[in-house]
């Protein structure tokens, strides 16, 4: 790898373009077609994470955001055009609008693959616009495979080197930059158009996080979405010749300047040598529970302590000494009173570790739906119990969250749990049970359970089966193969349930 120094120039200074981050992310993209054979596990990972990305997609069908999106793309049809979760078998639409739709479907439930560093991110969000562009343009699954590879590498690069969080800076910015050289790499773009692509997609993709803050919305879904779609456009007029705005990250007026450290900002990016296997996707893992990704490793700990607490009612007290980023996104450091509110939305109660500890406490378990139903929140000894929870941080924990090295990094915590007699119960897990390092590494085994498990009753398994034979064969698939990564669902079903929501402007 090679660590480059990326801070803040004055226009003055000219700064060439191949200093540039922009275009040193774009040549990483660019790289990967005189680079050897894509590295094996690499490989098979990326199959995993198109399984996972199915998964989820399909189970969330029926839920008003991806209704709507689905809603919303379908007023573009177009051809050769790209397929869509949920509509029939044969319709294309607009590749970008297409990216729209599959990409709140795979995010609505947050239930797919994570990673963090420096900064949060969800990088299989980089595989709905990759595979719309691939069909629409008629790509191989090989061309497919180099350009999610490609994107991995990218957005878990930026995810290490740049804390967006820190200034309220929502990650998808990390995404769009992403996405645009994973499209390049899939196209095999040129350097040049691959970088003002990047540009335009951070310009254009820079928001806040209010997004993830207090009551949230269903725009939580939408986000990586719109930054697929977005970035889409960005590619589209790239290859049309246009220029973006330059250096993007840092120029005086740029996104280093102005969003984030200031003037005076200075960032170390790692990105892999000219040749050198692309395996950043290795690094990343996927979610045993749908749930913030903090969250996963709190459940499991919550799993353990069920039968070492007792009658849940003679608790007094339970505080999780944990990392500040748990701490403060998720947790009573957070400040949002929505975070213990039994009335709020499906997307604020993902985020509230004290009410995920209290029903994984209480029902040994998460479930995707159930755990979140408005009668599940309201429960009155759920109230009670979510109310004696609260987070704090602890410096060791924060340290390890941080760790250089992924295999000690850790994203649990602590969980000391007082009872109204004054015995004191607790323990502590470093990371998820699914997790690489975790008593249950998630392998193709369980990323097909979980498929099939999440698509019961609404793909049948001879369609189960054909779905996960297309997706094993990636890399031999042509462009017409592609479209059995889209799992054959019930449209009828879907349907109806569109047909009842409210009407927009499409």
């Amino acid at each position: 790898m090679i660590d480059h120094q990326v801070r803040v120039h004055p226009s003055a200074d000219r700064l060439p373009r191949e200093e540039q981050l922009a275009w040193k992310l774009a040549a990483v993209a660019t790289g990967t077609q005189d680079a050897p054979d894509l590295d094996a596990e690499a490989s098979e990972m990326v199959i995993n994470r198109i399984i996972d990305n199915a998964s989820v997609a399909v189970a969330s069908l029926r839920r008003r955001p991806v209704a709507v999106a689905r809603a919303q793309a379908a007023g573009h049809p177009a051809a050769p055009g790209a397929s869509a979760f949920g509509l029939p078998a044969g319709t294309t639409l607009s590749p970008e609008w297409a990216a729209w739709a599959n990409g709140t479907a795979v995010r609505e439930l947050d239930f797919h693959d994570t990673y963090l560093a420096a900064d949060y991110s969800h990088p299989g969000d980089n595989i709905p616009p990759l595979l719309a562009v691939a069909q629409h343009t008629g790509r191989s699954g090989a061309d497919l495979l180099r350009g999610i590879t490609a994107a991995y590498e990218i957005h878990v690069a930026l995810v290490k080197g740049i804390c967006l969080h820190a200034h309220r800076i929502d990650h998808v910015a990390h995404l769009s930059a992403a996405t645009a050289g994973g499209i390049g790499a899939m196209l095999r773009l040129d350097t040049e158009t691959v970088y003002q692509a990047v540009q335009q997609a951070v310009h254009t993709t820079t928001a806040t996080r209010q997004s993830r803050k207090g009551e949230i919305s269903s725009w939580k879904a939408f986000a990586p979405a719109f930054a697929g779609k977005v970035a889409i456009e960005a590619v589209d007029r790239a290859m049309r010749g246009e220029g973006s705005p330059s250096p993007i990250y840092e120029g005086e007026d740029g996104f280093l300047a102005w969003m984030l450290d200031g003037p005076e900002a200075s960032y170390t990016v790692s990105l892999p040598e000219p040749g050198e296997a692309r395996r950043a996707i290795l690094d990343t893992y996927t979610k045993e529970h749908s749930a913030e990704y903090q969250a996963q490793a709190i459940i499991d700990l919550a799993r353990g302590l069920r039968e070492k607490t007792g009658p849940l009612e003679k608790v007094r007290s339970i505080v999780l000494h944990t990392s500040h980023h748990t701490h403060h996104v998720i947790g009573s450091g957070s400040g949002d009173p929505q975070k213990y509110d039994p009335t709020a939305s499906r997307e604020t109660l993902d985020h509230s570790v004290p009410y995920i500890f209290a029903v994984a406490l209480e029902d040994g378990g998460w479930h995707h739906e159930r755990s979140y139903a408005p009668e599940r929140a309201q429960r009155p000894e759920t109230v009670a119990l979510w109310g004696k929870i609260s987070t704090v941080e602890d410096p060791e924990w924060t340290r390890r969250y941080h760790d250089p090295d992924p295999a000690r990094r850790a994203f649990g915590g602590r969980a000391v749990i007082t009872l109204e007699d004054g015995t004191v119960v607790e323990d502590e897990l470093a990371v998820a049970d699914a997790h690489p390092a975790g008593a249950r590494p998630f392998d193709r085994a369980g990323y097909t359970a979980k498929f099939r498990t999440l698509t019961d009753g609404i793909v049948t398994p001879a369609d189960q089966d054909s779905f996960l034979r297309s997706a094993a064969r990636l890399a031999e698939l042509d462009t017409d193969g592609l479209a059995g990564l889209f799992p054959v669902v019930d449209t009828d079903a879907v349907a109806a349930y569109d047909a009842s929501l409210p009407k927009g402007l499409f």
